[in-house]
């Protein structure tokens, strides 16, 4: 008999029709997997196989729009989950109210759209184990305690949509247990040690993250959008060509950015896709027309690392009036230091045409990024400044700057977007336009995690536009760690970096770089904060609102503990101006 051996993960929600979603599921043989629905709702595909692992994502149509429906996963028409005696509530499949359009013309009655967000999650437990009096030495799990209040609170709001913006697992910081089911299977005294090394030491990192049962529930109800970031390959992965010549020297790392994209693809992204995309997909086509896709999906995987410009990981959700663009900001790099680029120019341009399509038809775009677009001053202006001495603006591409740069830039991990001064001008470009104008959203949200730190920075305010014609509030949320830590002096740094001292030190190092004028100035408005925890945006027409929650270890248990609460767009400043000085 077959058996589900994780998931099942309820990835996709449509919005348009409120009558689709899709759940991901792995079981341990080859079977058909089914979803059934309470309210007659349903789905079966049968599993394809990769390196012995068997999977399914199966589309499920006929859902009632404006509803909250139980579903169970069978078999083989054997029913696994939920399994019996379950102690948390049933997995449920809430579609959206399919609002008809006032008589009169006007817009009908808005919908909310809670959209929860965070990054870097470490998915181990401490080595022992959650023995009583143990505790964990990062601290309690932010995703983990989410999912204990609403599966214990059944009046808790719960989000729309949970983003996961990378560092989903970590390849190359694994846990005890994890080295002791690596070691099973090889001398871990020869590269890569400890690391993951091929495609079935992923399949235990995600047994790892997802089969804690608080997560895995969570998971099960709440849709989930996901993109990967450096610790799901490696760290730092394609911080520079010098650094990608110097990986691909080594004996094994073939085997792990295969290994990495391939699990990308079946754990993370095939789940984002819609199932109109779904169906076009031609890879997801060949995986179905094999017995065995493991040697397609190595093809895949082989020359989309090869060639960037092969594969698309980015793409658009639609949640109402709100629109999510989730953009690969590591696999889509151009790393020739003199043409350097976080997106090369078909994955720019389709960032280009999304963000700017169908004017007026949201009220809020969100560009979810692993890699925050607005740093602390002192951090944006290192990276340009070693991004200057890298393409050889002191002594040449090959002078003693040059080698100071790359060294900084690897040491110091400078390489977000200001590491890439052309793409960042561009982004800023792409939000400003997006901003201004007279059918311009209410709200340009980016979404980032990465640094181990939240907060809240915007663009300075700009003079009015043109005629009056409103302008959107331009915010970066940035939001990590999920579950993770970050060393004191680290978070010293982090603080003297959005310090006055900390700006006129930027200024510094960009005057020696030669860096120029950068084409937005901005401010931190709140933060930092430190420690685990998750932002939730709620938007409702025009209107947005943020809250961040940190979890923490009370003597009652663990409990998320509000930091911040506060609407976004009530006499809210907008626009930004360009920078004429520094």
């Amino acid at each position: 008999m077959a058996g589900l051996r994780l998931g099942p993960l309820l990835r996709y929600v449509d919005w348009e029709t409120a009558s689709t979603a899709t759940v991901w599921v792995e079981a341990d043989r080859p079977c058909t997997a089914q979803v059934r629905c309470a309210d007659g709702a349903s789905g079966s595909s049968r599993t394809f196989a990769v390196a012995g692992h068997h999977y399914a994502l199966v589309v499920v149509t006929g859902l009632t729009p404006g509803s909250t429906t139980p579903y169970e996963v069978l078999l083989d028409d054997r029913k696994v989950w939920p399994p019996e005696q379950y102690r948390f509530p049933p997995s449920t499949i809430t579609t959206p109210p399919i609002s008809a359009a006032a008589d009169d013309g006007e817009r009908a009655e808005p919908t909310t759209v809670r959209v929860a967000f965070g990054s870097c999650r470490w998915a181990a437990p401490p080595a022992d184990g959650h023995l009583p009096g143990r505790t964990d030495p990062v601290g309690p799990d932010a995703l983990d305690t989410l999912a204990a209040r609403l599966a214990s609170d059944p009046d808790a709001v719960r989000p729309d949509v949970l983003l996961l913006l990378g560092d989903q697992v970590y390849a190359d910081e694994t846990s005890e247990a994890t080295r002791r089911r690596l070691a099973a299977r090889r001398d871990l005294g020869e590269p890569p040690g400890a690391e993951v090394a091929d495609y079935g030491e992923y399949t235990c990192l995600y047994d790892e993250s997802w089969r804690d049962p608080e997560v895995r529930w969570l998971l099960s109800t709440v849709p989930s959008c996901m993109i990967f970031d450096d610790h799901d390959v490696i760290d730092d992965w394609n911080t520079s060509a010098a650094w990608l010549a110097s990986v691909r020297a080594t004996p094994w790392w073939h085997e792990r950015i295969v290994s990495g994209l391939m699990s990308y693809w079946v754990y993370q992204h095939l789940g984002n896709l819609s199932p109109a995309e779904i169906a076009a997909d031609p890879l997801h086509t060949a995986v179905h027309a094999t017995a065995d896709a493991t040697e397609a999906m190595r093809r895949f995987a082989a020359e989309a690392a090869a060639d960037p410009t092969r594969t698309r990981w980015s793409y658009r959700r639609i949640f109402g009036r709100v629109r999510l663009l989730m953009v690969d900001s590591r696999a889509a790099r151009v790393l020739d230091e003199q043409q350097r680029a976080m997106l090369h120019p078909q994955e720019a341009q389709w960032l280009r045409q999304e963000a700017l399509s169908a004017p007026g038809s949201c009220d809020h775009l969100l560009i979810g990024t692993s890699l925050p677009w607005l740093l602390p001053p002192l951090v944006h202006d290192a990276e340009q400044w070693s991004a200057a001495l890298c393409r050889g603006e002191r002594g040449g591409p090959d002078g003693r700057w040059a080698r100071v740069g790359e060294f900084l830039r690897r040491r110091s991990d400078l390489e977000h977007w200001a590491a890439f001064p052309e793409s960042f001008g561009r982004l800023t470009e792409l939000i400003r336009e997006v901003a201004e104008g007279p059918e311009a959203p209410a709200t340009v949200c980016v979404l980032s995690g990465d640094v181990h730190h939240a907060y809240i920075a915007e663009p300075d305010p700009s003079a009015p536009a043109p005629g009056g014609a409103p302008t959107a509030r331009v915010l970066q949320l940035t939001c990590s760690p999920v579950h993770n830590s970050i060393p004191a002096p680290l978070r010293g740094g982090f603080r003297f970096a959005w310090s006055r001292a900390g700006r006129l030190l930027g200024r510094l190092l960009a005057r020696h770089g030669r860096t120029g004028t950068p084409p937005v100035r901005w401010h931190r408005t709140d933060g930092p904060w430190f420690g685990n925890q998750l932002m939730t945006l709620t938007l409702s027409g025009r209107k947005a609102a943020l809250s961040l929650v940190q979890a923490k270890s009370r003597k009652a248990g663990t409990v998320l503990e509000l930091a911040f609460d506060r609407s976004l767009t009530d006499d809210a400043p907008s626009g930004f101006s360009q920078s004429t000085k520094r």
